[in-house]
Parts: C-alpha cells; sequence; structure tokens
C-alpha cells in the first residue's frame, strides 16, 4: 500500500540521525554473524581478503607449461596483488616463478623464447625488467616517472616498445607572481580546457596525453616515437621487418566528441612519420600480425550512432588494402584475437547467452567453437570475464569458471576435453558450502522473447521453505551477467536470501537486436523483464513474497531507482552508484560527450523531454520503499551529485532512506576489499533491516 509521506523538518532531521545509528547497528551484528567463528560453513567477510585467481596466461616458449598472473589480496595493503606462476599442462609443477610482496605482471617473451620482458614493482615505481630464461637472470630496462603497458618485443628481440601517459606543462591564463618567499598560499588554480577533463578511477585528467616509447631491451633510454595531443597506445605491433610499430589511435580533431573514430596508424620508428592504415567510421583497434608478416588482423565496426554496436574481426594486407571481414553473420562481440601458429586462422573471444566463449575461425570465415567456460575474473558481480591462449598445437589454455569459485587455469584439447590445471581457492572454500548459478529461462511479458537469468540458493537450501529473495541487476546497460562467481551474489545467499540476477533486454551476449531494445529508450520495458524474472523465481513457490528486495549498481542502480518508482512490491532497495537525472549527467560524467550522441538524440537544453522523461527521479514522488543510496565518494562516472540528489529527493518526500558514502572508491567499489566488503555488508544490513522474516526470527531468540 502506498503510504501517506508528509512529515515536518524536525521530524525529518530525528529520522536521519536515528536511521544512521539503527543502520550502524545492523552492520556490526551482520558483521559478528559472519566473520566470527559462529559458521565457518559458508562464505564471510573474511574470505574476501583470501580469494585468489587466475589471469593472463600465457603458453611458454616450450611449449609445455603456462605462465599466468596470480592475483591475491594484501590484507595490510588493502589492494591486489600480482605475481607471476607456472604449470604444466598437465597441471604437474605448478611453481613461482617470480613472486614476493612486490607486484609482477605483463609477461612477454621475446620472438625466439631466450627472454622475457614484465612489469614490477620491486624497486618502487613500477618498471620494465628483462628475465634471461636459461639464467634466471633480471635486468632493469627503464626508470621512468610513469608506468608503461603493452609491452612488445621487436621482431629481432633487441627492443622494446611499449606506451606511457607523458604529462605536458599545465596550461594558465593567470598566475599570481609576488608570492613571498616562504609564503603559504593556496594552490594554484586548475586552468581546464579540455572537454573531457576528468576520468574515472584517475579523477581529475592531468595534462599529457599516451605515447608511444622505443627502448632497447637490455636497458637504455627510452625514445618519444608519438607526439601531440592525442591519446596512442592500445595493443602494440611491430612490422615484420621492425621498422614500423602499428597502434591504435583517433587523431581527428573532434575527438572528444567523436569518440569512436580511432584508426590504425603506422609510425615510422626512425623518423616518426605516421600514415593511416584506416579509415572507417568506426574504431579499429587491436592490431595483430599473422605469422608469414603480410597480413593484420584487427577488431572494428561502422559506427551507425546505436547504443549497442559489435565488433567484427577483420584482416587486411599490411599496406591497409584488401580488408576482410571474417565474422560477417557472428552477431557477437568478438576480442582476444590472436594468430594460429600456421597462419590460417585466428583465435577470438566472444559473449553469447552470458557465457564466454573462445571460438577459431579461418581466413575463409568458418567459426568453431572451442570452448564456453571462460570467465571467473569478476569477483564483485558476476559479469562474463575471462582471458584465453592458443598453444601451437591447438590447446586452448583459459580462466575457467566454475560459478562457485573465481578463475583457476585450465586447458581444453582439440577433442573438447578440459582438464583443470590449478585449484587456488580450496583452501578457503574446500570446507565450505558454495551455491552453483541454476539458469532458469522466462518469457517475457513484453513480447514473449525468452530472457536468461540465474538463481542462487542458499547454503542448506530446503524447497519446503519460505526465503527472501533479491533480485539483483547488472550495469552498462549494454553488459551481460552470466553463470559466475560473484562475491556479493554469494554473501547475499550466505545470509539467507534466494538471489536472482539475469539478463533483461539491452544486456549483450543476445545479439545486436536484442541490445538495441533499448537503444534511445533506456530504462524501459527493462523494467517488465525484470519483474518477469522475479515472478518466475516466485512461481516456484518457496519465495516468501513479503519479503522482496532490490539492489543494482551503475545501470543497475539506474533500474533499481525506476523499479521502486514504478512499483511497491519490493519490502527495501539499496540504489548503487546510480544515474537519477541524465539532465544532470551532461557535464558532470566523464562519458558524457559519448551520453549525448549515443543515448541520446539531442542536447538536455533542446529536447529535455526525453532527458526528464527517462530519469528515475522524475519518478521519486511515487516512491514508498525505504531506500539506501550507495555510491564511491571519488565516483565520476556516476557522480556523488546523482546519489545526493536522489537521497536529497527521498528525504522531501519522507521516504525511509540513508546515504552511503563509501570512502576511497571510484565507480568500481570493489577495486579494494575492504570497499567491497563494506558495500556487501551495506547492503545486507539494509535488507536485514526490513526483512520481517528475520525480524521475527530474532524476536523468537
Amino acid at each position: 500500500m502506498k503510504m501517506k509521506k508528509q512529515i515536518s523538518s524536525v521530524l525529518l532531521g530525528l529520522a536521519f540521525a536515528l536511521g544512521s545509528v539503527s543502520v550502524n547497528a545492523l552492520q556490526v551484528n551482520h558483521s559478528s554473524q559472519n566473520e566470527g567463528a559462529l559458521d565457518n560453513s559458508v562464505i564471510n567477510y573474511q574470505d574476501l581478503f583470501n580469494l585468489e585467481y587466475a589471469a593472463n596466461p600465457i603458453v611458454m616458449p616450450d611449449g609445455k607449461t603456462v605462465l599466468y598472473e596470480r592475483n591475491s589480496m594484501d590484507i595490510m595493503l588493502d589492494a591486489k596483488r600480482t605475481n607471476l606462476w607456472t604449470v604444466s599442462l598437465d597441471g604437474t609443477n605448478h611453481m613461482p616463478l617470480l613472486s614476493s610482496k612486490d607486484n609482477h605482471s605483463n609477461a612477454v617473451f621475446s620472438p625466439d623464447g631466450t627472454k622475457m620482458a614484465y612489469l614490477s614493482s620491486k624497486e618502487g615505481k613500477i618498471q620494465i625488467y628483462l628475465r634471461d630464461m636459461a639464467s634466471g637472470n633480471t635486468a632493469r630496462v627503464t626508470d621512468v616517472a610513469m608506468r608503461p603497458n603493452s609491452l612488445r618485443f621487436s621482431p629481432d628481440g633487441q627492443q622494446l616498445a611499449f606506451a606511457m601517459f607523458t604529462p605536458s606543462k599545465p596550461r594558465s591564463l593567470f598566475s599570481l607572481s609576488f608570492k613571498p618567499e616562504g609564503a603559504v598560499w593556496a594552490d594554484e588554480a586548475h586552468y581546464i580546457d579540455q572537454t573531457l577533463f576528468q576520468r574515472d578511477g584517475v579523477g581529475m585528467n592531468r595534462p599529457g596525453n599516451m605515447q608511444v616509447y622505443v627502448v632497447p631491451a637490455f636497458g637504455g633510454t627510452p625514445r618519444q616515437i608519438t607526439s601531440g595531443d592525442f591519446d596512442y597506445g592500445g595493443q602494440l605491433m611491430y612490422t615484420q621487418s621492425g621498422s614500423h610499430i602499428v597502434m591504435s589511435a583517433n587523431i581527428r580533431k573532434d575527438s572528444e566528441f567523436d569518440v569512436f573514430n580511432s584508426d590504425l596508424l603506422l609510425v615510422n620508428i626512425k623518423d616518426t612519420t605516421l600514415t593511416k592504415l584506416t579509415k572507417t567510421s568506426g574504431p579499429e583497434s587491436n592490431p595483430t600480425l599473422s605469422p608469414n608478416g603480410k597480413q593484420i588482423a584487427f577488431t572494428g565496426f561502422d559506427d551507425n550512432g546505436k547504443s549497442n554496436q559489435i565488433n567484427h574481426l577483420f584482416v587486411m594486407d599490411t599496406d591497409g588494402s584488401n580488408v576482410k571481414d571474417l565474422t560477417p553473420d557472428l552477431d557477437r562481440s568478438v576480442g582476444d584475437v590472436q594468430w594460429s601458429q600456421n597462419g590460417k586462422g585466428l583465435y577470438f573471444s566472444y559473449d553469447s547467452e552470458g557465457k564466454k566463449h573462445v571460438a577459431y575461425v579461418t581466413l575463409s570465415g568458418k567459426i568453431s567453437v572451442k570452448t564456453d567456460a571462460l570467465g571467473g575474473m569478476s569477483l564483485g558481480r558476476p559479469y562474463t570475464s575471462g582471458n584465453f591462449d592458443a598453444s601451437d598445437n591447438g590447446d586452448i589454455i583459459f580462466t575457467l569458471s566454475t560459478g562457485d569459485r573465481p578463475a583457476d587455469l585450465a586447458v581444453v584439447d582439440k577433442r573438447g576435453e578440459i582438464t583443470q590445471l590449478t585449484d587456488l581457492n580450496r583452501d578457503i572454500f574446500g570446507h565450505k558450502t558454495l551455491n552453483k548459478p541454476e539458469l532458469i529461462k522466462v518469457k517475457s511479458s513484453v513480447d514473449a522473447r525468452e530472457l536468461l537469468a540465474w538463481i542462487v540458493k542458499p547454503p542448506g537450501f530446503d524447497s519446503a521453505k519460505k526465503y527472501p529473495l533479491i533480485l539483483e541487476i547488472h550495469g552498462g546497460p549494454h553488459t551481460a551477467y552470466g553463470p559466475e562467481f560473484s562475491t556479493e551474489v554469494q554473501m547475499f545467499a550466505a545470509a539467507g536470501y534466494v538471489v536472482v540476477y539475469g539478463n533483461p533486454r539491452g544486456s549483450t551476449s543476445m545479439g545486436t537486436e536484442f541490445a538495441n531494445l533499448i537503444d534511445k529508450n533506456y530504462p524501459s520495458q527493462d523494467y517488465d523483464d525484470l519483474m518477469d524474472m522475479v515472478d518466475a523465481v516466485i512461481a516456484k513457490g518457496y519465495i516468501d513474497g513479503s519479503n522482496l528486495f532490490v539492489t543494482g549498481g551503475s545501470g543497475g542502480g539506474v533500474l533499481t531507482a525506476w523499479i521502486i518508482g514504478k512499483t511497491d512490491r519490493f519490502a527495501a532497495a539499496v540504489v548503487a552508484k546510480p544515474v537519477i537525472n541524465w539532465v544532470s549527467m551532461i557535464g558532470t560524467s566523464d562519458i558524457y560527450t559519448f551520453m549525448t550522441r549515443y543515448w541520446f538524440t539531442d542536447f538536455p537544453w533542446n529536447d529535455i523531454n526525453q532527458y526528464w522523461d527517462r530519469s528515475p527521479l522524475k519518478l521519486v514522488g511515487n516512491v514508498t520503499t525505504p531506500t539506501m543510496v550507495l555510491t564511491g565518494e571519488l565516483d565520476v562516472r556516476t557522480p556523488m551529485g546523482e546519489s545526493e540528489q536522489y537521497y536529497g529527493a527521498l528525504r522531501l518526500e519522507g521516504v525511509e532512506s540513508s546515504l552511503v558514502r563509501i570512502q576511497g572508491a571510484y565507480h568500481g567499489i570493489a577495486a579494494k576489499p575492504s570497499n567491497l566488503s563494506r558495500k556487501i555488508g551495506n547492503i545486507l544490513a539494509w535488507f536485514d533491516k526490513y526483512n520481517t522474516s528475520k525480524l521475527r526470527e530474532a524476536e523468537t531468540k
């Protein structure tokens, strides 16, 4: 029932203060149940600091061993730590190669396999190092001020190319020149004349750009081979002669507005002249040279202005001629492209129906799927993910998704048989119960199309009982969930909730038509798809319909706020890092030029109705659901001002509400394990506060 929402300003202030105390108290109680020794048979908050996962496998030159990045959590530094480990393709000889308290990552091998370049923080700032594989001796290659990336050996192994942010002199129109020596003044004003002046995960952009460098592989002075006010980099590729490097960059004058229009560029290493190899209207990137040096594979698409567009896999001659689309009929976006050893085809990955696949395509365009089991690398929420590498004989080494564990390494041979190579989390999960996601197929009430969703049940699930339900919604909106491991979902289930999540219209992995059902129309019938998923779980008979809860982050935060503006069926909601007002987002988000071009048809001052009609703030007068708003303090993708607007509106409307500001967090709250834990803990504390079954259970104790 919709309640009357009239409350005095004095009572509002009291409600705010008391609400904060109540939530904090619930957090303590909830934490004590999950962190202590009361029930160590389920996942708990301490486990989030003990997780490990595999990433970026590389078949080593011997063809029998895999090098991979073993990622763990440093509880003292509240950060991820990456080391380099090896394991044989039969699962034996699992050994560290570079393992310490420092970070070692991004390994690449020289063409002859005798040397390995990698990044390491072992002497403070991250630098490039070179390891002789026979002797194990290492040498520091660089002494640079910024982090290098995109390492690539030259064909003769004598040179390394890399990309690095290169600061430029700050611009200013005015400065005070008479500051007395020793005076303590405020810092100089920031003069900004960039359109995109901030970036999530970084904050305010420093003056400068990504540039490409070359350096002798055995150490020396890096030489910059690109320059100017454009960002160069991405995946770097040497030509067969070693005289040129191919990269991707958008060097158009309006690049900050025409954000997709990058090209493949050929730079002469000696004289730094640039030549465009592609000139289409969309993004061309990820250049990869064929083994015979005669063709370049790359990904891209012709920009059609839709909010979702898919990357195709192309090949062309090294001079940019004879471009051929190898995946014209694959209605999925491709990535992670690599040539087969014989040069007769390419391996690539793509998402389909919530799973990440590895496939092989011949140069004539014939596609064969090798596995659909990639995943396990998105620890927070169950997004599709995964890395792979192919051996010379066609075996695929990949990060394995099991649904109840983060990524391990596995290999699939040409017969399709999978062998798991690692078991990184047996120590923390071997004695615990974590249920795998179960697929359900739901018919949309809008147009009868098939929707995919997954259910995760609590440990010890009993179908004769009634459970509270959490609907968890993905962001994007053009992304996809799948049957993946997720700390958030598993923690919700461990707290006694059945969790459902899925891919409503607008999600990827279901084709361009499905994704673009929300083109210039988001949010819309994706709301109905999500309600259909909830109803499908309720129909199974084990859900307490009076204890339904909803949450989601980013695009899922948008939809959560939209949902509670449309219905009062949920007992409580947590709106995480949302867009609340599309009008105020323009000019404050770090992707506002993209949004105005691909998500709307005009600027808000020319057509405000399309922005306002799709803003959850427009529906706030309908909201009666107790609502928590939760966002990272440093977020510039969906800035804190959006959350503050919504929280203020909820308070004005007299809705029970709270605001949680996660400190030190950008849009990716899960970057720090403590903040991931705080996010989960606050959500569960808020839901437990309104979960009548838990309240009744507490009263009987």
